[in-house]
């Protein structure tokens, strides 16, 4: 019988995932107004770490919105269960050794809190793009707020709902004043000595 092994019931540990990506898992959220450059950002970040070699995923409202979270609206309560469901789903892609980022409005303090809970604060970067509303408006590509405005889109955050100024941001970036090319560089410099892993594998 020595052809028989005993069955190993352990799930493998977050160190093995990221000793195999030769990475460390990190959350990456980005917070501010709908046009202050969150997603603009995010996707240059995520090209800028892939170069380096790194995997990431990034989660952002519409790829979320449309299908895991596509039955929540805009309400309170279906705000706070949105970031709710991102963040766990970022636990679990965080927990497999991949860099992830969040790009949402995420308008409160409680609710970016709520967020780094679930997530690990230690594992949880908050980078508010700070672009006033002025320039964010001039940029509205999907004219959301001049719909806003005009009362077409109700609870919309700046307007028509309140959007709470993170309390101790890990960066903050204006747009309006960086360059694209300026805030990835200082978000690689704050982000890439947690994520980076010397290993055999790499």
């Amino acid at each position: 019988m020595n052809h028989i092994y005993p069955i190993f019931d352990k799930m493998l540990t977050r160190a093995d995932k990221e000793d195999l990506l030769g990475q460390r898992g990190l959350m990456i959220w980005f917070t501010g107004l709908s046009g202050s450059g969150k997603s603009t950002v995010a996707i240059a970040l995520e090209r800028e770490l892939q170069k380096r070699g790194l995997l990431c995923r990034i989660l952002d409202g519409d790829n979320i919105r449309s299908g895991i979270n596509n039955n929540l609206g805009f309400s309170q309560e279906d705000r706070v269960e949105n970031i709710r469901r991102i963040a766990e789903i970022g636990k679990l892609f965080v927990d497999t050794g991949i860099i992830t980022i969040a790009a949402f409005i995420s308008p409160s303090n409680d609710i970016r809190r709520m967020a780094a809970d679930i997530i690990g604060h230690d594992d949880f970067v908050e980078v508010y793009v700070s672009t006033p509303i002025e320039e964010c408006e001039k940029r509205d590509v999907k004219g959301l707020y001049a719909k806003a405005r005009r009362g077409e889109i109700k609870d919309f955050t700046g307007v028509s709902a309140p959007f709470e100024v993170p309390e101790h941001p890990d960066l903050s970036l204006d747009t309006s004043v960086l360059s694209l090319e300026e805030s990835v560089a200082m978000l690689l410099k704050k982000i890439l000595p947690r994520v980076e892993r010397h290993s055999g594998n790499k």
